[in-house]
């Protein structure tokens, strides 16, 4: 279902993953968020190494995202290991950005309807 999801609003599994862990499994927040991120790491860097392999990688450009997602990675972690300890805020701020992303992606739909 998630890939389904996924697929249909062209969006990245990741992003579905954590709620069908919680969902599926009674598995707490902060343990789906990392369970997600294994396996989006894994997809990710599959993909990148046959992207290298046929050359379309733009290096510079490349080693310029990965010390910003490291240094965001580190950041991230830190801040959801602390709202975790906080009961239901780590599960509200998730649910916030999905409503965020969710009225950002209608918003862009009726800017394209509107053209």
């Amino acid at each position: 279902a998630t890939g389904m999801l996924s697929g249909f609003f062209g969006i990245g599994g990741g992003f579905l993953i954590v709620p069908s862990l919680m969902g599926s499994t009674g598995m707490p927040i902060y343990y789906a968020v990392g369970s997600s991120l294994v396996g989006v790491t894994a997809f990710g860097l599959t993909t990148a190494f046959n992207y290298a392999l046929a050359g379309w990688v733009d290096w510079p450009l490349a080693g310029v995202f990965i010390g910003g997602g490291v240094l965001g990675g580190l950041a991230g972690a830190r801040l959801a290991k602390s709202m975790s300890s906080r009961k239901g805020l780590l599960n509200t701020v998730f649910a916030g950005l999905i409503f965020v992303v969710a009225i950002y992606m209608l918003y862009q739909s009726a800017q394209v309807l509107m053209t």
